[in-house]
């Protein structure tokens, strides 16, 4: 059984060592769904699960104790990237990261983000 798959409604996302970066935080048993999708599909996955009216950049939702899915939307994540001082890009493998340890349990903070910059690092996302 495949244990990470991608899918896209959205135009174009770019090429990232997406299922390295997955079984380096959540293992390699873990099952994950990575879509993404387009600023309206955001916004209802937003506003049905979360009750929040604006479009996210990310999504994660864990499913079972070892499965789960992430919703990214490259048109935010475009738009964002620049205030963190990276490429659009590395941005969205930034945002990727952290759907992951949302997964694996990581709430915010400092910790969290001590990990985030580990994984950039790691993985020279920009």
């Amino acid at each position: 059984m495949e244990t990470f798959c991608i899918t896209a409604t959205a135009r174009s996302y770019p090429k990232l060592p997406y299922e390295d970066i997955k079984n380096d935080i959540l293992g390699k048993k873990y099952h994950l769904s990575l879509a993404f999708v387009g600023g309206t599909r955001a916004q209802w996955l937003n506003e049905v699960y979360r009750g929040k009216t604006y479009t996210p950049n990310v999504l994660s939702f864990p499913l079972e104790e070892a499965a789960g899915e992430i919703f990214i939307t490259p048109t935010i994540a475009k738009k964002e990237a620049g205030d963190f001082n990276m490429t659009p890009n590395g941005y969205i493998g930034f945002l990727f990261i952290h759907g992951c340890l949302h997964l694996h349990g990581y709430d915010h903070g400092e910790h969290m983000e001590k990990l985030e910059q580990k994984f950039c690092k790691k993985y020279g996302l920009k």
